[in-house]
């Protein structure tokens, strides 16, 4: 059985984390590169950096902070924050990331996955989706969550998967900062229409909410951020809780 995996997420705004409740209300969490390298001491299996006010801002990822965070970690690390194009991805990639995650440009043209997955390969490329409910299906939001699109999330995942993403990291605007746990009926119901490994993003409050989307969720990892950030819990004590109860973490006997 494959182990699942515990990433803790970093949240950029103006080079600082943040953290906020539905995409709003960012509050300072700290500095990314004591944050990352913090978490890789303590056995995070991987580490997510979203540059979430570049679309809205209309800039790129800022590749000179990715590059020094980068250099203080040595797992799997995933960045994502207004990349639009292959060069772009390109850059990301030589600075240290490991994966690049894409959202609104995708959306706009979605062509841009398959091009990335044929540069690069699918294992690098990470379609990230911001669902919200609306009425009974979810819908895809981007630019940080603030622009509702016509599309309903789950034809968007299943076309993205169709298109060459690895991965997708799906966070439930819904939830995202209550911690008052995941949106397990989104998180089960993508996990079993696609094939690739589903990342949880959106509510994390304690180890059980993390428990539920792995085993009712299905979630192949779960992302969180407040819950570290602000020592609520360490993830060797979340790597532990899971173990005993019956998920298979690396990092844990």
């Amino acid at each position: 059985m494959l182990a699942k995996r515990i990433i803790p997420c970093l949240d950029m705004a103006n080079g600082r984390v943040v953290k906020g409740v539905h995409f709003v209300d960012l509050k300072d969490a700290g500095d990314p590169v004591e944050l990352g390298g913090r978490y890789y001491q303590e056995g995070a299996d991987e580490l997510v950096f979203l540059d979430i006010t570049a679309t809205v801002e209309a800039r790129k990822t800022v590749v000179d902070l990715v590059r020094r965070v980068a250099d203080s970690i040595f797992i799997p690390f995933t960045v994502g924050g207004g990349i639009a194009t292959v060069d772009h991805i390109y850059q990301l990639l030589r600075a240290g990331a490991d994966k690049v995650s894409i959202n609104s440009a995708a959306v706009k043209r979605p062509e841009l996955v398959r091009e990335a997955a044929v540069a690069y390969g699918s294992q690098c490329i990470v379609l990230a989706v911001d669902a919200k409910r609306v009425g009974n299906k979810w819908k895809v939001f981007i630019g940080g969550g603030r622009v509702e699109t016509d599309l309903d999330a789950l034809e968007w995942i299943d076309k993205g998967e169709a298109l060459g993403a690895g991965e997708i990291l799906l966070t439930s605007m819904d939830c995202d900062g209550t911690q008052t746990g995941y949106d397990l009926e989104l998180l089960r119901t993508v996990s079993q229409r696609v094939r690739i490994p589903v990342i949880a993003s959106g509510g994390a409050g304690s180890p059980e909410h993390l428990l539920a989307a792995l085993e009712e969720g299905r979630a192949d990892a779960v992302l969180a951020a407040s819950i570290f950030h602000y020592h609520r819990y360490s993830i060797p004590a979340v790597k532990e809780y899971l173990a005993n109860n019956g998920i298979v973490v690396r990092g844990v006997n």
